[in-house]
């Protein structure tokens, strides 16, 4: 009672609800902060404002204190009152505001308070459950007793009256409690098991979103390397280009300078000429012959015999040789550079290894070719002797094999209709002529498959790949030490494929499956 007593003084007036946010009126009472806000708004309009409590007036619209104190008194009542809240279950006996109930008794099939508990539990003893509406849930359908006992071999609960007299008779039972507690102990072990496979989970998961961020953060750096590389390549490109420019420049000033000189002294001979031209024609306009002939023999008289000189061909032109010189040694060096600047902004050096066929672990219906780089099939044996390394499957390995670093080569599929190609341990069997011993078929090797359908496949786990155009090209890019092993399509624009990612253990090897009708070749 005291309780539900409390909660009456904690409610608000206007909505009679626990308050929310109380404030205070000058004249002392309390209200929801929204609630008096609507009320005043509402007193607004009728020109004057008053308490809803008390009714008085306020000639201006009054202020609002926050009480701090009430609002902490009422978030402890409410935090001590979860149920009322959480089931909205009630005292049946507090009648004049609602009290949360604690305790329900299946006898009386009433829902009580700690008060009203206390009184019923000292008149009677009875069943006591948490607070229920549900009271036929808990009573027998037949007998309308209530269940107190569990039938183990029927798998359920049922009264005193299906234990001696109904359809549960001379049945070993257990009181609800006990066999609540046995059904928790064989559900502890699941539990367990659920909260450790849930555990694992939350760490995939966690996993994940690490692996994520890695690569988003990866994504970043990869880009900003990749900017900072082609800044780095359009520098010695610009250089470069600045470099031959101002050789074409120099040249074309040279060459410039050049004929100037050479107009220069042709246009002085053409005057020399035209005086001398002019000089003669004077001479023959004269008509006396005495005249004429003392002036001819007293003068010097140019024949025109002399030398000409500045032709096209005493002109330079531009050298076009040299421009080209500088342009490939500017080139040579830029390649070398390239490798450089790579290097410099962490991208690894791609260049193809030189990876040759081991003929002596190729199957004998598989021909090998003089330099070692492709492999077909034939359905005639070549007769090779056997030995420990040679495959009794269609396979072939390469004579290099790989146990540290990156590495990069390409094969050639494009005469083969099925194929398989990839790399296989050292450990791979080899002396069985069944799948198992195929190239992916196994945790030894792993491969890229083309039957019908492009798979990709390790351990005999397949992954089925699309591909928009027939792959011609494979390009395969191992990374021992970082446990990656990629497949690339290669075509314009080169496209990823699949990416292996695990931890190597032995020495790897390029492998070939050949089918009949088929020539796989590495690549130079």
């Amino acid at each position: 009672m005291a309780s539900a007593e409390l909660r009456d003084e904690l409610n608000c007036s206007i909505c009679l609800s626990l308050y929310t946010d109380p404030v205070s009126l000058r004249c002392g009472h309390n209200f929801c902060r929204s609630c008096i806000v609507s009320a005043l708004d509402a007193q607004e309009a009728a020109g004057g404002y008053s308490c809803p409590d008390c009714r008085a007036e306020y000639p201006e619209r009054p202020a609002l204190e926050k009480n701090r104190k009430l609002r902490n008194i009422v978030e402890r009542f409410s935090s001590t009152q979860p149920d009322m809240e959480e089931t909205r279950i009630f005292c049946t006996y507090c009648t004049k505001s609602p009290v949360p109930a604690v305790k329900s008794c299946q006898q009386c099939e009433t829902s009580m308070c700690e008060e009203h508990l206390t009184a019923h539990n000292k008149s009677v003893n009875h069943n006591l459950t948490e607070p229920t509406v549900s009271f036929m849930d808990r009573k027998c359908s037949t007998h309308n007793e209530i269940l107190k006992y569990y039938c183990p071999i029927d798998a359920t609960c049922i009264c005193v009256s299906c234990w001696v007299a109904g359809a549960h008779k001379a049945h070993e039972v257990e009181p609800l409690d006990l066999a609540s507690e046995k059904a928790k102990e064989k559900l502890r072990p699941v539990m367990e098991k659920l909260n450790s496979k849930r555990e694992e989970t939350e760490r995939r998961v966690q996993n994940l979103k690490d692996h994520g961020t890695e690569q988003e953060q990866k994504s970043a750096g990869l880009g900003d390397r990749v900017a900072l590389l082609f800044t780095d390549l359009r520098k010695k490109l610009d250089d470069l280009e600045k470099r031959i420019q101002g050789e074409i420049s120099r040249q074309k000033n040279q060459v410039s300078h050049s004929v100037s000189d050479l107009v220069k002294q042709v246009e002085l001979q053409v005057d020399k000429l035209t005086k001398d031209m002019n000089h003669l024609e004077g001479l023959c306009n004269i008509t006396d012959p005495l005249t004429f002939l003392q002036d001819v023999n007293a003068g010097d008289i140019s024949d025109g015999s002399c030398q000409v000189i500045g032709d096209v061909g005493d002109a330079q032109c531009l050298d076009e040789g040299l421009v080209s010189q500088i342009l490939h040694r500017g080139l040579g060096n830029f390649a070398d550079d390239l490798i450089d600047i790579k290097l410099k902004r962490q991208f690894p050096v791609m260049e193809k290894s030189d990876i040759l066929l081991d003929i002596d672990t190729a199957h004998n219906n598989i021909i090998i070719s003089q330099d070692l780089r492709s492999a077909s099939y034939s359905a005639t044996s070549q007769n090779r002797p056997d030995g420990p390394k040679r495959f009794k499957s269609r396979q072939v390995l390469s004579s290099r094999s790989f146990s540290s670093g990156r590495h990069y080569w390409e094969v050639d599929v494009s005469q083969a209709e099925k194929w398989i190609i990839g790399v296989a341990g050292e450990s791979l069997e080899r002396k069985v002529n069944g799948n198992e011993s195929f190239i992916g078929y196994n945790e030894k090797s792993w491969g890229l498959i083309f039957i019908d359908r492009f798979q990709c496949r390790h351990n005999n786990i397949i992954r089925r790949l699309a591909s928009d155009s027939p792959v011609r090209v494979v390009g395969i890019y191992l990374d021992y030490e970082a446990g990656r092993l990629s497949f690339y399509h290669v075509c314009d624009p080169i496209r990823h494929l699949h990416t292996f990612t695990t931890s190597f253990s032995e020495p790897l090897y390029a492998a070939l499956y050949l089918f009949e009708d088929s020539i796989i070749r590495i690549m130079e």
